[in-house]
């Protein structure tokens, strides 16, 4: 599910930006590029944040973000301040796919055959979320299916531990 607001985001970003909010091809690869650039600052600077902070607390933190940035984003009617909302979502998402990967092999240890064979079998089921929301364009156009995303950070949050505020810090 994490992966609705990475790179099924991404695949539909720059679409979103010229069809629905009206911008030139040129000005969608921009915004593209935006939330391209800030999720590798995010990485970059998630690396000593992680030294200090336990991941899946990060995670949890950044998908309770991710939840009131991305409606805000499609809400809002200004082209600018959907690029800087695009640019924070890209920010905030960093990090989710290698916490969530890392957690996934520390889960399973000794295991990696076991790991791969789990994402192999989920990454055929994501490949249909796209076509299910390319569908669901298509109906109903690509301003409404665009909220299905939200249902990632929805999953997350609700499938995500709760640790406790001990087992956060790391000595």
């Amino acid at each position: 599910f994490s992966d609705l607001m990475l790179d099924v985001l991404l695949g539909f970003l720059g679409l979103y930006f010229h069809d629905v909010v009206g911008l030139r091809e040129t000005q969608a690869a921009g915004a593209v590029f935006i939330w391209l650039v800030t999720g590798l600052l995010g990485d970059f600077l998630l690396i000593p944040l992680l030294e200090k902070v336990d991941g899946l607390r990060y995670l949890g933190w950044s998908v309770l973000l991710e939840l009131l940035l991305f409606p805000a984003f499609l809400l809002v009617p200004q082209p600018w301040l959907k690029l800087v909302l695009v640019g924070l979502l890209g920010f905030f998402n960093s990090g989710w796919y290698a916490i969530l990967k890392g957690r996934l092999y520390s889960s399973l240890p000794r295991q990696s055959g076991t790991v791969m064979a789990l994402d192999k079998f989920t990454g055929l089921v994501g490949d249909l979320l796209p076509f299910g929301i390319g569908l669901a364009a298509d109906a109903f156009g690509l301003h409404v299916a665009i909220w299905l995303l939200l249902a990632g950070p929805i999953a997350l949050l609700v499938g995500l531990p709760r640790l406790s505020a001990s087992k956060t810090i790391h000595n």
